[in-house]
């Protein structure tokens, strides 16, 4: 069922946390709310859950306004960082545990159980405590105990954060192919934009309780509102250059960069920006490319990943820029190159941090 947001705002005593949050998430949809710690999105997801009050606006489940709704009648339910598994229970135990509460039948619970442990391969380890599994299979086993209460929208809080870096990638993929199975609202919290990119319909950027941006991953990425989402989106992370505007030139707006390794860029922006006006410059890693003519940098240290390298460069200002390079394995270690990028692929900001389209 689907999810809005109308307005919704969050005091801690004299502080508004969260800022007249709007927003609809589609029945079916994956959304993600990401952001850097204290941004507010676990208090955003609480707030759904019920577990926290919402001091303005309205909460509406499938056009319900459950903003005052006990947090045990909104349809939610939610999966934590923290597995919270009984660890005197077996999987089977922990997995029933809410249905028996509810005084459901023997036969019901059987069935409910076992469908949720096949869809989460969970089947062979019915009988087993927790203590006896891995990491990735106490979380499906957490998932499981909120599915057999076939909510309307399930909620994660940050849930594969515990788990060692190659079972994340793991657990991304199966999140992906459950909520394929079963076709829920899931509404997912994280502050790994790579989790947010992979797991995404929608993702909503957070920054100090306000969202920033809200899209597909592709279009955040491509296609950033501000600087924050450009900076936040993407890994390794977009590169900004302080730079003056000096022009036009046809249809892209002339900026040079600032200090001793002063050079031109071209930006396709239409937008009318004043001369001699200071702004930023963005360029991901991907679209830089290697040019004898270009602004010159410093090779500190290549990071050498097989099928594409990142040379880790800096001007003479200190200021970092990742350059991806695929296609060569020759050293550029310890080497002065130059580098230049395409007018498409230059991102403009201004002394706000607002795009300039």
């Amino acid at each position: 069922m689907g999810v809005s947001l109308k307005k919704v705002a969050k005091d801690f005593g004299a502080v508004r946390v969260i800022k007249d949050v709007s927003m609809d998430i589609p029945t079916g949809s994956f959304a993600v709310f990401v952001g850097p710690s204290g941004c507010g999105k676990s208090t955003l997801l609480r707030m759904i859950a019920g577990l926290e009050d919402t001091s303005d606006g309205a909460i509406l489940i499938d056009d319900r306004n459950v903003t005052q709704v006990e947090p045990s009648d909104r349809g939610v339910a939610m999966v934590f960082q923290s597995y919270a598994l009984y660890p005197h229970l077996t999987v089977f135990e922990n997995m029933a545990f809410s249905l028996r509460l509810a005084r459901t039948k023997k036969a019901e619970v059987q069935k409910m159980v076992g469908e949720a442990a096949r869809i989460l391969q969970l089947t062979d380890h019915l009988d087993k405590k927790p203590s006896a599994l891995s990491g990735g299979q106490r979380q499906r086993v957490a998932i499981g105990r909120a599915i057999v209460r076939d909510p309307k929208v399930f909620l994660f809080d940050e849930p594969l954060s515990n788990l060692d870096a190659e079972l994340r990638v793991a657990m991304r993929l199966e999140l992906t192919r459950l909520h394929r199975k079963i076709g829920a609202t899931m509404i997912y919290v994280t502050h790994d934009q790579v989790e947010a990119m992979t797991l995404a319909d929608k993702i909503f950027v957070l920054k100090d309780g306000i969202v920033q941006q809200a899209g597909a991953p592709l279009d955040l990425y491509d296609d950033p509102d501000n600087r924050f989402v450009a900076g936040f989106i993407g890994s390794p992370a977009m590169t900004f250059i302080p730079a003056t505007v000096i022009g036009r030139d046809a249809d892209n707006l002339v900026l040079r960069t600032e200090g001793v390794e002063a050079h031109d860029f071209r930006a396709a922006v239409r937008s009318e920006a004043a001369t001699g006006a200071t702004v930023h410059i963005g360029v991901r890693p991907e679209h830089w490319r290697i040019d004898p003519e270009g602004m010159p940098v410093r090779v500190e240290v290549s990071e050498e990943l097989g099928d594409v390298s990142y040379l880790h460069t800096r001007l003479n200002d200190e200021t970092e820029i990742i350059v991806e390079r695929k296609g060569s394995r020759e050293s550029l270690d310890g080497k002065s190159i130059g580098i230049t990028a395409d007018p498409e692929h230059v991102l403009v900001f201004d002394v706000d941090g607002q795009r300039l389209r």
